[in-house]
């Protein structure tokens, strides 16, 4: 591969059996400015693409995003869940997961498992969202949302989330 020339004028070879040759292209690069996306817009991208992927609402991929990791894409928790939707080593490798670390990696196999536990419950977001942080079979056990004070915040706290984000 050739060099890349910034902000000048590639100059013209030598002649070839009597023709000059002069490049086709010239690439010139300039940055004025820069300013990094927010956190919270950093992924929206990969959001959109796992939103359609499984047919899910991406504000709930998204809430579910900053109330998990507030999108840390290396948050661990004591527990050893990962990544920005902070999935446990078992349900990475459910889903294939090399690197949970990796942001597409950890949004992809976390929004499976979102639209798995939807079915599961007929498209209830509560009960989903209550398998998501307390797993399937408390949700079983205590028909309902479990009663730990964890869960019961957490299924609240996003439901708050995307009542905002339906409300802009």
């Amino acid at each position: 591969m050739g060099a890349m020339l910034f902000g000048a004028q590639a100059k013209p070879k030598a002649k070839a059996r009597g023709k000059e040759h002069v490049p086709t292209a010239v690439v010139t690069v300039s940055m004025d400015s820069f300013s990094a996306l927010p956190p919270y817009m950093a992924y929206d991208d990969l959001i959109e693409e796992a939103a359609l992927e499984y047919e899910i609402n991406p504000d709930l991929i998204h809430a579910v995003i900053q109330t998990e990791s507030n999108f840390n894409p290396l948050a661990e928790s004591p527990v050893g869940a990962q990544g920005l939707m902070q999935l446990m080593p078992a349900l990475q490798q459910d889903f294939g997961v090399e690197d949970p670390f990796d942001p597409r990696q950890n949004i992809m196999a976390g929004a499976g498992y979102l639209k798995k536990l939807m079915n599961k419950h007929n498209d209830n977001v509560e009960l989903a969202l209550a398998s998501y942080n307390a797993g399937p079979g408390n949700v079983a056990k205590y028909k309902g949302v479990p009663p730990f004070k964890e869960t019961r915040n957490y299924v609240k706290k996003i439901k708050a989330i995307l009542d905002e984000t339906s409300s802009d």
